[in-house]
């Protein structure tokens, strides 16, 4: 269960070379809730992180963690953020342990019983072994479970997670949900990025669908395949018989239909697919419920001219 909300951010707006990257975003994110940010490339997904971590400064919009605005209230607000950013940043000169420290020294008012706030890190990120190893010597893996553990070694209260499982095999993705359910658990607001539906699907409590810099719509996965997908799936392959009026019925209804490999996928709703399946009792064809990739094919479909 998701509590107080801590992270209110409204009306963000960013432009990079005079157009808008970032446009009237807003969202929240409650104590012990995972809000996820999807999109295609380009829809804006890490430039609205770094505005609500502080990195980049909006135009417009606010961003709130608690009662503090991060812009005008900076260093209690970003006492109470943690980030994991896609690309490692770690210390070099320092062992795995002493990159956990060193985080910790970055705040004030500072942490206290910094060193077994470390030890109770690494045993909870399966880091203890590695404690004084550098951290160029761990898998990839362990390398993101530094850089989250990092990100929430002083007690955070919102956690910002870009792509925190990009370029991990399945395993190490598996371990890494593992810890980010860890986080809800211990009452952090979480907000991540991903490219991985199933990620998504498996992490967010709720979902947030930009596209061009513009909120699309939000909602459980659920909500969103309904409202901007539809109800169900049908996939026809292009090369079976009794295809005579197929294609064109599908673009009479509305030419949402994607092509992929020798298969049409057509969103549909119930009384479309009575119809349809009155129009060809003949044809094979499987239905199926849509998932978040129909729903970012559906996306591609809409910005196509």
């Amino acid at each position: 269960m998701s509590g107080d909300v801590i992270l209110q951010v409204d009306g963000l707006v960013k432009r990079l070379g005079g157009k808008p990257v970032v446009n009237e975003v807003g969202f929240s994110c409650a104590a012990g809730e995972v809000v996820g940010l999807l999109g295609p490339n380009g829809a804006g997904k890490t430039t609205t992180l770094r505005m609500c971590y502080g990195f980049l400064e909006p135009d417009a919009g606010t961003v709130r963690i608690g009662n503090c605005d991060i812009r005008k209230d900076n260093e209690p607000a970003s006492r109470a953020l943690g980030v994991c950013t896609q690309d490692e940043t770690f210390d070099g000169d320092f062992t795995v342990r002493g990159n956990l420290l060193q985080g910790c020294r970055y705040y004030r008012p500072m942490i206290e019983n910094r060193n077994e706030r470390v030890d109770e890190v690494l045993e909870m990120f399966g880091l203890t072994e590695y404690a004084d190893a550098k951290p160029e010597t761990l898998s990839g893996g362990y390398r993101r479970r530094l850089m989250i553990a990092r990100a929430v070694v002083h007690r955070p209260q919102v956690v910002f997670l870009d792509e925190p499982t990009t370029g991990l095999d399945p395993e190490a993705r598996i371990l890494v949900w593992e810890l980010v359910d860890n986080l809800r658990a211990q009452g952090m607001a979480v907000v991540l990025t991903t490219h991985y539906m199933d990620e998504a699907e498996r992490l967010s409590d709720r979902l947030i669908l930009l596209k061009g810099g513009k909120i699309r719509a939000t909602g459980t996965t659920e909500s969103l395949l309904g409202d901007v997908v539809g109800e169900h799936m049908v996939v026809v392959s292009r090369t079976g018989p009794n295809l005579d009026g197929v294609e064109i019925w599908f673009e009479e209804k509305g030419g949402k239909h994607s092509v992929i490999l020798t298969d049409w996928h057509v969103p549909m709703g119930s009384a479309d697919l009575a119809e349809f399946a009155g129009m060809f009792p003949h044809l094979r064809y499987e239905v199926r419920p849509p998932t978040l990739d129909d729903l970012f094919l559906t996306l591609a479909k809409e910005e196509a001219p």
